[in-house]
Formats: structure tokens, sequence, C-alpha cells
């Protein structure tokens, strides 16, 4: 269940931090009862922007694939091995 904080708990720094650390979502933060700042710990960023760039990398292949940019498997590393000498 996501943690809903008001922004005048911020004052509260490392309560905060603890907060995060300890929850493995974000934490949003409202203003005058309205959504305005969500923040997490580091690791939960990193992890969901290593996630969030794996899902474009799976993306992306999906549409080369939908365009017909691919190639065989053994013609890339022949192309590899000429280009490199391997």
């Amino acid at each position: 269940m996501p943690q809903i904080i008001p922004i005048k708990d911020l004052k509260n720094t490392s309560e905060i931090s603890d907060m995060c650390h300890k929850s493995e979502e974000p934490i949003y933060i409202t203003k005058n009862g309205y959504g305005d700042m969500v923040i997490m710990s580091m690791e939960i960023y990193e992890s969901t922007m290593r996630r969030a760039s794996a899902h474009r990398d799976i993306e992306l292949s999906e549409q080369q694939i939908e365009c017909g940019q691919v190639k065989d498997a053994r013609t890339a590393l022949a192309e590899m091995r000429t280009k490199y000498g391997i």
C-alpha cells in the first residue's frame, strides 16, 4: 500500500529517510491535499530506472523486428569477426 504524507512532515528528515529505506515503494507527498512530489531511496530509484531501461530496450527490439530490421546471427557474427579481425 502506498504511503502518503503531507509536505509539512518533510521537516523530520531522518524519519523520512528511514521510511524511504524501509519502503520498497515511492512515498507520495501532498500539498494542500493534492499530490505534489514523490520520494524514494536511491536503491529503489536505481532499480526502477534499470527496469524502465530494460523495458525500453525490449520495446525497441520488438519495433525493429516488426520493421524487418533483423539479421541472421551467423551473418552478424561473421561481419563482426571481419570488422574486428577475430
